[in-house]
């Protein structure tokens, strides 16, 4: 379910599209919540800035970027700071082309602080799949590396690793 473009037989018409797409059903509104998760736990910039519209708008803490470029910059600068990220998105509610999730990601700064970051998002989605809003709430606290929860491998969570309402989170 990669991001995908198709060209309608002229460059003028490519048209991008990332599936799943609204209108969502539980089960397209859980699926569209992990592959957001997928992506940006491989803090892979480019997989992640395509999941969202050319002209998207975001609300994160006290920053407003617009667009992917900004989108872009604001990521690097996320994971040059917070190290050995590790995230987990849970599925409240959706409707049409709307999801909200909350979320909990782990993370240390480079003196070795650990952090557990709380928050919920927000999104709407365009027809063709791409997130053109976000707005996410976001608490850190920190916590010792006895605290941690999430232990995987850097990269995708396992299936078999608990969610947030497994992990009392």
């Amino acid at each position: 379910m990669d991001c995908r473009a198709v060209d309608n037989q002229n460059e003028d018409m490519f048209v991008e599209i990332k599936p799943p797409i609204p209108p969502f059903t539980k089960e397209t509104a859980s699926i569209k919540v992990r592959l957001a998760e997928d992506a940006w736990n491989t803090r892979d910039l480019q997989l992640v800035v395509l999941g969202y519209s050319k002209d998207t708008e975001w609300r994160n803490r006290a920053e407003f970027p617009v667009g992917r470029e900004q989108i872009g910059q604001f990521l690097r600068r996320k994971w040059i700071n917070e190290l050995d990220y590790r995230l987990i998105k849970e599925l409240w509610a959706y409707s049409d082309n709307r999801i909200a999730v909350r979320f909990a990601y782990e993370w240390h700064d480079d003196s070795g602080q650990w952090f557990r970051s709380y928050g919920n998002e927000n999104w709407e989605f365009n027809g063709q799949g791409l997130m053109q809003k976000r707005y996410a709430s976001i608490n850190d606290l920190p916590i010792s590396a006895s605290e941690r929860k999430f232990f995987w491998p850097l990269g995708r969570r396992p299936d078999d690793h608990p969610g947030l309402a497994e992990l009392g989170l």
